[in-house]
């Protein structure tokens, strides 16, 4: 019996999941292994540096007030790349991700060649740069529209999987990919730590390793359909031209 392939929009939800647990990996990385600086999740540098500006104690504010700022740069970058592709992936889409490739790769070479946690500017350029990427990530993926899969935060996931419940009297949509995605980020903040273990540049590579993977399935997979809509324009033509 011949197995059904997947569908682009079922193959879409994988691969961003893919990236949430990327997005887990890189963010134990920047919290434990670059003084306490979330790359991913901006709620948690935003938190932070309320708490740090208030007084709290040894908590940093230099590197997540970077890493905040050159996550929205990361953004507009995606954003203004992206503005006039059209929906779902596209070669624009493919760029992007290229582009998070190639800096969380470089990133990963820098930070096994040089101890970038004895240099309080080597580690700042290093959150900084993580930030970069995760920003046109996550405008990346909020481009393909992947309903409650924003790879980059989990709170209004969690929210939804709660409220949409049935114990809380709703028809749980969407549980499964929301419960997923709660738990890749959390099994991926767990292999970041893990990987600290190692070295720093580990984690890095291996989130770099992921976004590659997601990159060259979703462009063979944009040129596959690309290529099929165009057939079936050809089909549709030719059947025109017979009647």
């Amino acid at each position: 019996m011949k197995r059904q392939p997947v569908s682009t929009e079922r193959l879409h939800l994988s691969l961003m999941l893919v990236l949430t647990f990327s997005t887990g990996v890189v963010d134990a990385v920047g919290f434990l292994g670059l003084d306490q600086v979330f790359t991913g999740n901006m709620t948690g540098n935003v938190v932070l540096l309320g708490m740090a500006i208030a007084g709290g104690s040894d908590l940093p504010v230099l590197r997540p007030a970077l890493a905040l700022l050159f996550f929205m740069v990361g953004a507009v970058i995606g954003g203004r790349v992206l503005r006039k592709a059209p929906g779902g992936w596209s070669g624009r889409t493919s760029l992007t991700f290229l582009a998070v490739v190639v800096l969380i790769g470089g990133l990963a070479v820098f930070t096994a060649l040089i101890d970038v946690t004895s240099d309080h500017l080597l580690g700042s350029i290093t959150t900084s740069t993580l930030a970069l990427a995760m920003g046109m990530q996550a405008a990346t993926a909020k481009r393909l529209k992947v309903a409650e899969i924003t790879t980059v935060v989990v709170t209004s996931t969690i929210t939804g999987l709660a409220s949409d419940s049935r114990l809380a009297g709703g028809k749980s949509q969407f549980w499964v990919r929301r419960a997923l995605a709660i738990s890749l980020i959390l099994l991926g903040a767990l292999v970041g730590a893990a990987a600290l273990h190692i070295d720093l540049w580990v984690g890095i590579a291996l989130s770099a390793v992921l976004t590659s993977v997601v990159t060259l399935i979703g462009q063979l997979r944009h040129r596959k359909d690309k290529h099929a809509d165009a057939a079936a324009r050809t089909d549709e033509v030719a059947a025109l031209a017979q009647r």
